[in-house]
């Protein structure tokens, strides 16, 4: 039984982060991302605040996915989202402008 579960656990820290599901924009803001944007903390923009994403939305979601990717001023790398792909990073940051008009 022992040997089993350490097999099972082994295969599972094993699995490329690519065969996981994809998370939703949704999933990702609730859980990776809220803890900064609902409060505004460290200049984050705020979820749902129109006058402060307008700028961001500009720049277009290519440049905001760089700024999220690399950090920006306080927002470290991937907001902490160390095993978020790009789309699923992507989707976040839609999720947040598509809330915030």
């Amino acid at each position: 039984m022992k040997k089993t579960m350490i097999l099972a656990v082994t295969a599972m820290l094993m699995t490329p982060v690519a065969a996981m599901a994809e998370r939703d924009g949704a999933t990702l803001y609730n859980t990776k991302c809220m803890a900064c944007h609902m409060t505004g903390a460290a200049g984050a923009p705020i979820f749902g605040n129109a006058e402060q994403w307008g700028p961001r939305a500009a720049k277009g979601i290519d440049a905001l996915l760089v700024s999220a990717t690399n950090g920006l001023n306080a927002m470290p790398p991937k907001g902490t989202c160390m095993d978020c792909t790009e789309s699923e990073l992507k989707g976040a940051i839609q999720y947040m402008l598509d809330n915030s008009k």
